[in-house]
């Protein structure tokens, strides 16, 4: 069917429809999400895909027995708190794992009552509306560039991995023309882990326009530790404007995390 066929079938469907539903029936096909699946383009699908592969491989809480420190920091919250990585789990897929019993939403506050309260959810990774704001919004085209994902975890900025220190590796950061770092030290490292490479990232990523994304804003990781790092003098913060995300419902209080700095 070619357009000119598709929109006659629409007009005349919406004429075969009892006048008293026809405003609900357009107010439906305006707000719904029903709609969403014949709008993906093929990188989300493949990124979808690799989400699916990788759940098949993980526990369910995606968080392996070696990261010891933040097991320890999800357990000290002042409320009970879980790792859902965003990434691998979105709303949809929370929503029917809660259905079928493996996850739930609550936590009871008084066990056998029916008194509950909600749980914090925590992840360590870009969720896809992260990924596609940062990649189609937030950075220029990188084509022959540089980028350097400090922390990557599961890999969902490159989806290729260098095991090492970040202190060992000097060189890639001075060469880099895009370094992001989401969340990445204050759930891995103890305090003085994080002054040390903090110093080291601050004194090494000074190639002079490159840029610089966090999760959260460099002052807030920076707040609570003892660094000699002068900001000021290091970088400069592009402002962002978060509208430009195309989703209607689209989580502002996450994508306002995401910070960009330009190095001077």
């Amino acid at each position: 069917m070619d357009l000119a066929a598709a929109r006659r079938a629409v007009l005349q469907l919406l004429g075969a429809v009892a006048p008293a539903d026809r405003a609900a029936l357009l107010h439906w096909m305006r707000t719904t999400e029903d709609f969403d699946k014949f709008t993906e383009d093929n990188n989300d699908i493949i990124l979808k895909n690799i989400a699916d592969d990788l759940r098949n491989c993980l526990p369910l809480e995606t968080m392996l027995s070696s990261e010891h420190l933040a097991l320890q920091k999800l357990q000290q919250q002042p409320e009970p708190t879980v790792h859902v990585d965003a990434f691998l789990y979105d709303e949809d897929c929370i929503d029917s794992l809660c259905e079928e019993g493996k996850m739930s939403r609550h936590y009871c506050t008084v066990c056998g009552s029916h008194q509950t309260a909600s749980l914090g959810f925590i992840s360590h990774s870009f969720s896809l509306m992260e990924l596609k704001f940062i990649y189609h919004h937030v950075l220029p085209d990188l084509s022959g560039k540089v980028l350097v994902d400090v922390g990557s975890r599961l890999g969902t900025v490159l989806y290729g991995v260098l095991h090492a220190d970040i202190c060992t590796q000097g060189s890639l950061l001075q060469n880099a023309d895009v370094v992001i770092m989401n969340n990445v030290f204050e759930y891995f490292l103890h305090e003085t882990e994080q002054t040390r490479a903090w110093e080291y990232i601050s004194h090494n990523v000074r190639k002079q326009g490159s840029l610089l994304v966090t999760v959260p804003s460099l002052e807030d990781s920076l707040s609570g530790l003892q660094t000699n790092i002068q900001l000021s003098t290091w970088v400069e913060e592009i402002p962002l404007n978060y509208d430009v995300y195309p989703q209607k419902d689209f989580d502002r209080e996450a994508l306002e995390q995401i910070h960009v700095y330009k190095i001077l």
